[in-house]
């Protein structure tokens, strides 16, 4: 096992040894044991949602797979077939649940804005007026195309003064930015393993409103990705349907120890944002200009402009910067050439300084004057 390189990247990111090592024990899938490890994510991931335990109003359903599995299994079982969507688009990751309403059949349209543009709550309020057909909203909550912060809790109102029921994509906030369903509400929050839970990749929860999921049988056009029977066998048998990630469930527990231990969501927020801040003064500093004003920019993902100088050729920036230990990520910003550097992860402050001092080496190398 190694930590290097250190991967500057929205998932999969750098995890802690303790993690990593956690998955060196081989699980029986259908061990007590194994069972109560299932119970007690579960558990845990209900807990950083702000559930109640007592009469929890809101379930966590686990599932195999990336993040987009999960997302694909929330839309297809919990949105009935007659049912008509709003998706709120400003990047990748909202075009990618528009693009799964149309492959599961579900009537949609989108409230499309640029990519540095968040969609408002008026926005979503007039539309909810003028189309009563609309039933279900979905939204993203950190974008990581550009890593711009929408305004989740605002939107939320809208949609619940509406009577409609809202889906948040949380997938790079969940763990390190408030998200609670006792004061968002919401049908689900849909997230991951490998993002600011500092997991590896593999598995994906959905934290669902309870009634919700009680009403969802039948619903989905998908067996293996029916989240309706995963619950209701989890509830029945406390076991997987089908053959669980064990040793990524393993690394997650641990992965959920450790949140604890950095403050739970406050404190991993807080480190990232201090990351993020140190980056983007770091990267301003030698000349780099950030895609997002510091008002939308969540402490995440930073999008950067490519310079516009000849000499730069960012596969060979990236080249040189793995060479030295560091792994960022290129741009998926649609109208301008860019690249990105992650925040989160088994990552510091003093790392952020280094892959600064870093990125000052290689633009050197380079020939790239950027003042």
């Amino acid at each position: 096992m190694t930590d290097k390189p250190l991967l500057f990247t929205p998932g999969p990111l750098s995890t802690s040894k303790a993690t990593k090592s956690a998955m060196l024990r081989d699980w029986g899938s259908r061990d007590t044991e194994f069972i109560a490890l299932t119970r007690e994510i579960s558990l845990t991931l209900e807990k950083i949602a702000g559930v109640e335990q007592g009469a929890p109003s809101h379930n966590c359903v686990l599932i195999q797979g990336s993040g987009t599995f999960v997302v694909e299994a929330t839309i297809d079982t919990l949105i009935p077939r007659d049912a008509n969507i709003l998706v709120l688009v400003n990047g990748a990751y909202g075009r990618r649940m528009a693009k799964i309403c149309q492959i599961h059949e579900r009537s949609y349209i989108t409230l499309e804005t640029d990519e540095d543009t968040p969609p408002t709550a008026n926005q979503v309020t007039q539309l909810l007026k003028k189309d009563k057909s609309i039933t279900h909203v979905l939204a993203v909550h950190c974008e990581t195309t550009s890593g711009i912060l929408n305004p989740i809790s605002e939107i939320a109102s809208a949609v619940a003064k509406a009577g409609r029921f809202l889906i948040i994509d949380a997938m790079s906030s969940f763990g390190a930015l408030p998200l609670r369903v006792s004061n968002i509400k919401c049908a689900a929050i849909v997230a991951s393993s490998n993002k600011c839970l500092e997991g590896v990749p593999g598995v994906g929860f959905a934290i669902v409103d309870k009634t919700i999921l009680s009403n969802s049988e039948k619903n989905a056009s998908s067996l293996s990705l029916d989240l309706f029977d995963q619950w209701q066998n989890f509830e029945n048998t406390g076991q997987w349907r089908f053959t669980p990630p064990t040793h990524v469930l393993a690394a997650l527990r641990q992965a959920l120890i450790e949140h604890d231990a950095d403050g739970g969501v406050e404190g991993r927020g807080y480190r990232y944002l201090e990351n993020c801040e140190t980056l983007i003064q770091g990267m301003k500093t030698l000349g780099f200009k950030p895609y997002l004003r510091n008002e939308l920019q969540a402490p995440i993902i930073v999008t950067f402009h490519q310079p516009r100088i000849k000499n730069f050729n960012f596969a060979e920036f990236y080249s040189r910067l793995l060479e030295r230990g560091f792994m960022i990520y290129p741009g998926k910003i649609t109208k301008v050439d860019s690249f990105r550097i992650g925040c989160i992860g088994q990552i510091q402050k003093f790392d952020m300084k280094n892959l600064v001092e870093a990125v000052a080496g290689v633009v050197a190398e380079m020939g790239v004057k950027l003042k």
